[in-house]
């Protein structure tokens, strides 16, 4: 062999092959950092919902403009996931992984120092770009720490409730640091974030991250599946401002599904698609993957709503909006704890069902009661504010196994791209189409019926 042929064996290999056995601290920091890194990804998408009236004001913006400001980071988010753990799976978590945190990095420093609504919304979108990148390598490495089924499985129950932790992280602490400083403190988080995990990365994380795939990357099914999800969620998102017969909605949804049904006749005919169409056939994964979007879409909604409600009808400040969660994020850390070993005991199924049911009695005590300006909090909106967490830390926990289970190790970051698309449509797609239901009340009552629809076919179909 010559020594180009053996540098060329030694770089095919470099991030793909096993790695070695790693002591137990070791694994433990490795998951922490990673987890961090989930949560600061989902930080990111809910940190500006508190702080958007006072970016409005500085910048003199109106409802519209606000709207897809606070969507900008989801949408590209959600429209790369895909793309994202593809590229996990060719060139492994952990290369992949930094390549992203780069992107998220710049951009999460742009963003504090924006000088105007221009530039914040560019940084908004490429942040989304480079988490889409972060969240499916992400899970990548994660099933290269633990590479038993029985451990990985126990993860995923743990993973799978870090996603509500940073929304909920996200409403208090950015309530907190724009009521010390201003909205541009609660931005400059994930820059922080960012700057460290990139000089960790490289030294406490495994190289592995399952076998490499050969051939062409699927670019036309990468460009359609991204530009049609973008499209798509950006009509939806754009119903908040526009009436749905407005061309201004009607054009990007039209777009948005052409480009959709496109992109599913071309992974029909390609070698290696993107999104292989068995990969969705598992009725096991496709109910976790609805239990996803819509907790998500459920917790969205009630940060959003009670966000704007808290401060435009209460008159609350950002400050007390953000202690206002503090229940939420407590019943979601005891729940989010026992979750791990329900899931183990009683099956992802039956816990998933579980959490949609009590996030459903949550969410319904919401509607009756929690928009009434005239009931005080603790009778109004407390009661909702800790069965909805609860529920939906058990709900994440059961349908993150769920999604990623019986998964075989080169498709991890694709499995990693879907479950994490999931959970950036239920904020976009489907917490869109529980607004066009009616005022707020109306949509909170949407979302608890959807809740009990899913938790009774969980019932119904018997599964664990």
């Amino acid at each position: 062999m010559t020594g180009r042929s053996r540098k060329k064996g030694f770089m095919t290999t470099l991030d793909s092959t096993p790695a070695p056995v790693r002591p137990r601290h070791a694994v433990r920091r490795s998951f922490a950092l990673l987890g961090s890194l989930q949560v600061t990804l989902i930080f990111t998408l809910a940190a500006i919902a508190v702080p958007l009236p006072e970016i409005g004001r500085q910048f003199g913006l109106g409802r519209d403009d606000l709207v897809l400001l606070s969507a900008a980071y989801g949408l590209t988010f959600a429209g790369l996931l895909l793309l994202g753990g593809r590229l996990a799976d060719r060139y492994g978590g952990r290369r992949t992984l930094i390549a992203g945190l780069l992107l998220f990095a710049v951009a999460s420093l742009a963003t504090p120092l924006a000088p105007g609504y221009g530039t914040l919304l560019a940084a908004r979108f490429a942040q989304g770009a480079g988490a889409a990148v972060i969240a499916p390598a992400a899970m990548a490495v994660l099933r290269t720490l633990f590479p038993e089924p029985s451990a990985y499985r126990r993860v995923m129950a743990t993973w799978g409730g870090l996603s509500v932790l940073g929304a909920t992280a996200g409403n208090l602490l950015s309530g907190v640091i724009s009521a010390l400083s201003s909205w541009r403190g609660a931005l400059a988080v994930p820059a922080a974030v960012a700057v460290v995990a990139l000089s960790l990365a490289p030294r406490m994380l495994p190289g592995g991250g399952g076998p490499r795939r050969s051939g062409p990357l699927d670019t036309p099914g990468a460009v359609l599946a991204t530009a049609g999800l973008v499209a798509a969620s950006y009509g939806l998102v754009r119903t908040d401002a526009w009436s749905w017969g407005s061309a201004r909605v009607l054009g990007p949804l039209a777009v948005g599904a052409v480009l959709l049904v496109v992109f599913a006749a071309v992974e029909r005919r390609a070698r290696d698609p993107l999104l292989p169409p068995s990969f969705l056939r598992d009725g096991r994964r496709m109910f976790g993957l609805a239990a996803t979007a819509l907790t998500a879409a459920g917790t969205s909604t009630v940060f959003v709503l009670f966000s704007l409600h808290l401060q435009d009808e209460r008159g609350w400040s950002a400050l007390r909006t953000s202690a206002a969660f503090l229940p939420f994020a407590a019943a979601l850390l005891v729940s989010g704890r026992a979750a791990g070993r329900l899931v183990g005991r009683y099956g992802p199924g039956a816990v998933t069902g579980g959490g949609l049911a009590l996030g459903a009695a949550g969410l319904g005590l919401l509607a009756l009661t929690g928009l009434d300006a005239d009931i005080p909090y603790g009778t109004g909106i407390l009661p909702g504010f800790v069965l909805l967490p609860a529920g939906a830390a058990a709900s994440f926990a059961g349908a993150a196994v769920l999604a990623t289970d019986r998964v075989p190790a080169g498709r991890t970051g694709l499995a990693g791209g879907v479950h994490n698309t999931a959970m950036e449509v239920g904020p976009t797609v489907v917490f869109a189409a529980l607004l066009a239901v009616g005022g707020d009340r109306a949509s909170l009552a949407a979302a608890a019926g959807l809740f009990t629809v899913a938790a009774v076919a969980a019932r119904l179909s018997g599964r664990r």
